[in-house]
């Protein structure tokens, strides 16, 4: 690591590819001859259409996103876009939301605000450490989608395998595991991601929604801004925009391209995870809470015997360089977030620290 920066395993915000921030703090004061950055630029310009149209296709091209669908930059993160779905996509009042963490339970508890939501699967029952089998969902005729949270950053699960919608739509919460691996857009009828874990700073999600879904006939109550029509019909461009976000995820988005596409990436975020669980796996102190075939790859949750070893090994490894491993306040623990970002010399550093303090103690 470079400029005296430290691993950081947030959950997010999270880290940003070195070479994209170096990128970004070469253009900060003077964007391409432009003579101002791009802060403060406007977004009715050529030049920023430009960056807009480039992140746009880029994106498109390392999703392979069929023509069929709108990708939108719509500002606010995962609180808005709980809203948004519902508002949007409860048609007939109904959706089947699945329970799998905090993450999807949010999701739901809004979506009550807008219609009836039935829970056909879920993993409470032991402590949402696993994905449960949705080979068979039972959906009801009148629902209008199927939602569910693809990477629980809290508990360190992710999805192996796609529900059966029954021909429902799919709505997926992607933020945690986006542009992680190669995701054949075709199964879904809505992705939508908060960029602030795997792409860019916070303030903005993406929204990938097939055409047909998209709504003339809302309810009243239901915002202008709120309608995902509206940023569809205009480009991403309604009101001014998260610029800086989208500038800064179209300078990813160039760099996944540029370094072997999302197979290639998959690949990485592989290998580095291994490295951890392995490690873990074998520990007789350390212990990953999340089960085998639902573990995430971008979201490590471990323990150790007690609360207060949990605290102890924390500060000593913040005290090395290794930053916010502390575990969300609602599941406590150990999280290591290894976003495409992290190295895998992090990973490689974090698991050499862990190794060291189990035989010191």
């Amino acid at each position: 690591m470079k400029y005296g920066r430290v691993y950081n395993f947030s959950a997010g915000p999270a880290m940003m590819p070195e070479e994209v921030l170096e990128d970004i703090a070469a253009e900060v004061l003077n964007y391409r001859g432009s003579g101002m950055s791009v802060m403060e630029m406007s977004h009715r310009s050529q030049v920023f259409q430009e960056i807009l149209d480039t992140a746009e296709a880029d994106l498109r091209k390392l999703m392979g996103i069929p023509e069929n669908y709108k990708v939108l930059f719509v500002q606010g993160g995962g609180t808005v876009q709980f809203a948004m779905v519902p508002m949007n996509l409860m048609k007939n009042g109904a959706a089947c939301y699945i329970e799998t963490g905090v993450w999807s339970k949010k999701a739901l508890a809004e979506a009550k605000r807008y219609g009836e939501v039935l829970v056909p699967a879920s993993s409470a029952d032991r402590q949402f450490s696993y994905i449960p089998d949705c080979s068979s969902l039972e959906i009801p005729e009148n629902a209008d989608y199927v939602y569910l949270c693809e990477n629980e950053t809290i508990n360190g699960i992710t999805w192996p395998a796609l529900p059966d919608t029954k021909g429902k739509p799919l709505v997926s919460d992607q933020s945690s595991m986006f542009l992680s691996r190669p995701c054949d857009v075709n199964h879904y009828g809505l992705i939508w991601a908060g960029v602030q874990k795997n792409v860019g700073p916070a303030g903005m999600s993406v929204v990938i929604i097939r055409e047909d879904l998209l709504r003339d006939d809302l309810p009243q109550f239901v915002p202008t801004y709120m309608c995902y029509k509206t940023h569809a019909d205009n480009g991403s461009l309604y009101n001014t925009p998260n610029s800086w976000a989208i500038y800064c995820c179209g300078k990813v988005f160039r760099y996944l391209l540029d370094n072997g596409g999302l197979k290639a990436q998959a690949k990485r975020n592989e290998e580095k995870a291994a490295v951890l669980y392995d490690f873990l796996d074998g520990s007789s102190f350390f212990r990953a809470t999340a089960e085998k075939d639902s573990r995430s790859l971008m979201n490590v949750r471990f323990v150790t015997p007690s609360m207060e070893e949990d605290a102890a090994v924390i500060a000593a490894a913040k005290a090395a360089g290794f930053e916010n491993l502390k575990g969300h306040k609602s599941a406590g623990g150990l999280r290591a977030s290894i976003y495409n970002a992290m190295p895998k010399a992090g990973v490689e550093a974090l698991t050499d620290f862990l190794r060291k303090y189990e035989k010191q103690r």
